[in-house]
Parts: structure tokens; C-alpha cells; sequence
């Protein structure tokens, strides 16, 4: 078992008081190199899909078609993480640039930008890590944590997780039809009308885009690119699911019960953040690749910064946290992405889960939990 944490309810407002204080500099000192930094990142994204779409022209020649297929991979990955997942944050609205309003951006996705604000910037950053309240525990369909109940269809959580991982952009459309809730007679099928066609028109229109109008632009390469842009959406969906999940699933992250969060003060939301998330240590290019959702420690506490700041602020919350005595989970990419696989097919069977947890347990300040349990 992890160790028990225990802080007072005037540290958790101290705490609370220095990392508010972190974030308010961070926002005064915005300016010209945060702006210049995502225009740039923007560029980069429209030229790596301008050169890799122009390649496929040529796509009959292996050569060009690598070439195509790699940089349409890396402007998905840019659209997606550096810059769709950030914006839709509001990291950039300070800017004013209708392109990069975070109500207004549309990403290159099957996922609705409207339906992603809600269960991602909404359900899952204000009830993070909180059971039967933070739907991405699982994404509805995977055990990622000891105290989700087992049954039999958990067998499968490898190949469940698999399946999302491959075909991740789907299963990101379909997070807020919660179709487990469907299953249980818990949602019905009309509450779910308007998210279904908005979800019909996105799919309708990827793949419209991806595997009908751009083939019929290279004329005898239109087989090429249609792979080409498959192989694009399998490497994007391959990345995007294995930065996320390593951020939030690997070996030593805590997760809360309602109980647990209930009447919690800003200090202990904090604290919250900090103990269900894990970074991913790296250099700059994979940072930048992954949105800096390698910070995803610094992402939680901050969301509606630009990510291009937590590494700059992150020697600041580890210290933060060496202080109060939180770890600051980091480590490399093979392990973060090691422990997390590990974790999954350990909860696909209900036998000897709960003794092989090293995560933080609940720590008590007078009558009260602090939410940072396991």
C-alpha cells in the first residue's frame, strides 16, 4: 500500500494560496512570445499537412507515400493535442483571435468540439480522479481502478483497451452518449438525440474529408491515399490514448470517492489534481507533441494556461509538493506507458488487486477525509 498523507486544513489553504499565486503570475507575465509561440505551432501543423497531402500525389512511389503518410500523422498530433486540445481549454482566448476562441475551434477529429468542452473540460477537470463522477475513469468501458466493481466482461480489458486505443477518436465522439448508462437503463436513447446527430455529422464530415473528397483529389493515387490517411488516424489515435493514459492511469495515482471530495476547499482541489496525475518525462519536441500533456500534473492544476508554461512552472509545483510531502509522480515514457498496461490486465481478473496498489491512502484532518485517497 502507498503512504497515508496527512495535511491540515491550514496547510491545504496555504497550499491553496501559493499555487493560486503561481498561476496569477503566470497570467500577468502572457504576451508576445506565448502569442508568437501558437502561431508558429499553427504554421508548423498547416505546412506538415500541405507538404504531406501534396506528397500523395506521388503516393504510387513507397518514398512519397512514407513521406505523405509521416507528416499527415504529425500535423493530426499537432491539430490534436498542441493545439485543438489546448485551445478548446481557453488557454489562448486572452488573445481575441476568433481562429483560437476556445467556443469557436473545430479539430480534426471525429469528437464534436461543443461535446469535447463538456465531458472533457468540464466533467472530467472539475470531478477528476472522483469515481462515478469522472466518466474518463474507464472511458465507460475499461477497469482502471481496484474499487470499480468486477465482473466478467473486465476478463476483456485488455482487448478493450485495445480497441479504444486503436480506435480512439471514435470512442472520444461516443464518451457522451454514455452508453454504459444506455446499457444500465440509467440514460435513454431521446436524452441522447442531439449528441447523436451532432456525433453523425462530425463522422459524416471526417470521413467524408479523409477518405473521399482528398483521394479524389490525387486521382490514381486515390487507394494510396486513402491508406495514407487511415495510417495517419491510426498513428494519431495511437499517440493521443497512450499520452492521456499515461498521464493519468500509471503506477501511484490516486483516485477519490464522492465522500472523500465532498465541501472540498480550494487547497484540497489542488491537492486532488496533483495525486491523479502523473508526467511524463522528455525533450522539448516531445513535449511539444504531446501537447505538454507530459505535464499533465501542471495541466490539471492549470488548464486554461498555455501548456507552453508547464515546464517552466513544473520545478515550482514539485517543490510545492516536496513541501507539503505529496509525491510528484514523473518518470519516463516506458514506464509511465509500462505501469499503466501492467495495471490493465491486473484489473482484468477480481483476485489480488487491492494489496498490489501503491497509491496515497486517505489521510483524516479532525472528522474530515482529505481527498487525496486512493
Amino acid at each position: 500500500m502507498g503512504k497515508t498523507i496527512t495535511l491540515t486544513d491550514q496547510q491545504l489553504d496555504e497550499l491553496g494560496r501559493e499555487l493560486d499565486a503561481l498561476k496569477q503570475r503566470v497570467v500577468a507575465d502572457l504576451g508576445t512570445e506565448d502569442r508568437d509561440y501558437i502561431y508558429n505551432i499553427v504554421k508548423a501543423q498547416r505546412a506538415l499537412e500541405v507538404s504531406g497531402r501534396a506528397s500523395l500525389f506521388l503516393s504510387v512511389l513507397p518514398p512519397f507515400w512514407l513521406l505523405g503518410t509521416a507528416a499527415l500523422s504529425l500535423s493530426k498530433i499537432l491539430d490534436n493535442m498542441e493545439i485543438g486540445h489546448n485551445v478548446m481549454h481557453g488557454q489562448y482566448d486572452w488573445m481575441r483571435d476568433p481562429a483560437l476562441n476556445s467556443k469557436m475551434f473545430e479539430w480534426d477529429t471525429a469528437c464534436p468540439s461543443d461535446q469535447w468542452r463538456h465531458s472533457h473540460n468540464y466533467m472530467h477537470h472539475t470531478y477528476t480522479n472522483i469515481l462515478d463522477k469522472d466518466r474518463d475513469i474507464g472511458y465507460g468501458i475499461l477497469r482502471m481502478d481496484e474499487s470499480q466493481k468486477w465482473n466478467p466482461y473486465y476478463f476483456f480489458n485488455p482487448v478493450w483497451a485495445f480497441l479504444l486505443m486503436t480506435f480512439f477518436q471514435y470512442g472520444v465522439a461516443l464518451h457522451d452518449l454514455e452508453a454504459e448508462n444506455l446499457l444500465s437503463g440509467k440514460r435513454s436513447w431521446s436524452d441522447n438525440e442531439k449528441l447523436r446527430k451532432g456525433i453523425v455529422r462530425k463522422i459524416g464530415r471526417q470521413t467524408l474529408k479523409d477518405y473521399v473528397l482528398f483521394p479524389a483529389l490525387t486521382g490514381p493515387q486515390f487507394v494510396s491515399t486513402v491508406t495514407a490517411n487511415a495510417t495517419a488516424n491510426l498513428v494519431r489515435n495511437l499517440w493521443s490514448f497512450s499520452i492521456i493514459f499515461c498521464g493519468h492511469f500509471p503506477s501511484g495515482t490516486a483516485t477519490f470517492t464522492q465522500e472523500e471530495t465532498e465541501n472540498e476547499s480550494r487547497g484540497a482541489w489542488y491537492v486532488r489534481q496533483m495525486m491523479g496525475s502523473a508526467n511524463i518525462t522528455g525533450g522539448k519536441l516531445f513535449h511539444i507533441l504531446s501537447g505538454n500533456l507530459s505535464h499533465q500534473i501542471e495541466h490539471h492544476l492549470f488548464p486554461d494556461i498555455p501548456a507552453r508554461r508547464y515546464p517552466q512552472i513544473a520545478p515550482e509545483v514539485k517543490a510545492v509538493c516536496e513541501k507539503y510531502g505529496l509525491p510528484y509522480n514523473s518518470g519516463r515514457f516506458s514506464k509511465q506507458i509500462g505501469s499503466t498496461w501492467a495495471k490493465i490486465f491486473r484489473l482484468a481478473v477480481p483476485f489480488g488487486t487491492r494489496g498490489g496498489s501503491d497509491a496515497p491512502t486517505a489521510a483524516t484532518v479532525g472528522p474530515e477525509l482529505v481527498p487525496v485517497a486512493a
